[in-house]
């Protein structure tokens, strides 16, 4: 059966939904956001850490009781819908859209940068044209291809855990916990950090994909999100050990001189390698993430109906890959790393306010109502707590999608 009405292929149990987690929230985040969070907040690095876990646990909280209740494609784009209106739910996945199309571009432009420097904009390329045939080959592909990257990375992180820990450069003094920085650079680090975490929601946003989706979703989302936590401690405090904050916050590629400084030369390549393959994992979850919310949205109309198409043979919004798949190729071909990745925190955050707002309506109790109530809070106070650049960009971006809905309306009421 092909068209609109079409569903999706039930194929995915827990430990899939959990690696597919991992594969979006462990990937090239970790290997980049570590310098720039140390630059915003200094000695106050692992507070930052600390502030966006908790928002990442609240958001993920919101996401699980909300895609248990709504186990269909399209994550908040849905919830926005159904429990806050028409416009919400648009504005969550028009934010979701945006932003994580420009995530896609920014990863794929982070493999060309370390496979091949000097073509980084034609690596990038190729590999978002082959992990978009991997998606339209149908999602259990994919799980498993995510499987063996985060097993790749996992063991890279470990290597680095244990030589910067083991090593004489590494000291326990340099852990210096406090505020030199000042509260706007925690919640500055904590905005930048989030980004390395916000990868739980593309398991909401398979809810049409997995089997018994009210017991796995809840299950998967808090599951993905403490191995990653865990993993993100450990790796910050190891790099904080033997560089600093200081050299953390100078570092471009902070893993590979957390090594070269615990003596250990050698493993430099191996960390390129496992930073390349990292990327390539969050580009892969990516991908499959915004497909899915593109599909939702052309099924109410509000992108062309041509992407609502599901494949009758492969069972996977084929219409809606191609397309994502061929805008992000040509950002990748057209900007660079830091122009692709300028609102895309901005644009995530919203995107989750908009998920804490409908976990809200769930319920009238005040102690159901305090997670999404902490999470709300710190969605609005880490975007704004952006750089400024980032704040001003995001917002202008939302503000299109805004008029574009608005005006969509206005042609359907003249009509």
């Amino acid at each position: 059966m092909t068209g609109s009405g079409a569903e999706l292929r039930r194929t995915l149990g827990v430990g899939d939904a959990v690696v597919i987690g991992l594969g979006s929230m462990i990937g090239a985040g970790i290997f980049a956001a570590l310098g720039p969070a140390a630059r915003a907040a200094g000695s106050g690095l692992l507070l930052g850490l600390a502030v966006a876990a908790v928002v990442a646990y609240c958001n993920a909280t919101s996401s699980a009781r909300l895609a248990a209740l709504y186990p269909v494609s399209g994550g908040t784009y849905v919830y926005g819908r159904e429990r806050l209106g028409p416009f919400w739910g648009y504005l969550a996945g028009w934010s979701f859209v945006v932003g994580k199309t420009a995530s896609c571009a920014a990863m794929a432009l982070t493999v060309g940068a370390y496979v091949w420097p000097g073509q980084a904009h034609a690596v990038a390329v190729a590999a978002v044209v082959a992990l978009t045939a991997v998606n339209y080959g149908g999602v259990q592909k994919s799980a498993w291809l995510t499987r063996a990257i985060v097993a790749v990375v996992l063991a890279v992180l470990a290597a680095v855990v244990v030589v910067s820990l083991g090593s004489g450069a590494s000291d326990a003094g340099r852990l210096d916990i406090g505020a030199s920085d000042g509260v706007g650079g925690i919640l500055q680090a904590a905005g930048l950090l989030f980004f390395a975490f916000a990868g739980y929601a593309r398991i909401a946003t398979l809810g049409e994909e997995v089997r018994d989706p009210a017991r796995t979703i809840p299950r998967a989302i808090p599951l993905a999100l403490g191995i990653t936590l865990a993993v993100y401690a450990c790796v910050a405090v190891a790099v904080l050990s033997v560089l600093g904050a200081g050299g953390l916050g100078q570092s471009v590629a902070p893993l590979a001189d957390a090594v070269r400084a615990a003596g250990v030369p050698g493993l430099v390549p191996v960390v390129r390698v496992g930073a390349a393959v990292a990327a390539l994992g969050s580009l892969l979850a990516l991908i499959l993430g915004v497909s899915r919310t593109t599909l939702a949205m052309a099924r109410d109309g509000h992108l062309p109906a041509v992407l609502a198409t599901v494949h009758p043979r492969f069972q996977v919004p084929h219409r809606a890959e191609l397309a994502v798949g061929a805008v992000v190729a040509v950002l990748a071909a057209t900007v660079d790393v830091r122009g692709a990745i300028g609102f895309s925190s901005f644009g995530v955050l919203a995107y989750y306010a908009v998920a804490n707002a409908s976990a809200w309506t769930l319920s009238r109790a005040p102690a159901a109502r305090l997670t999404p109530a902490v999470g709300l809070l710190g969605c609005v106070v880490l975007a704004f707590a952006l750089p400024a650049v980032s704040v001003a960009v995001g917002a202008g971006v939302l503000a299109v999608g805004v008029v574009a809905y608005g005006v969509r309306r206005w042609g359907a009421g003249r009509g």
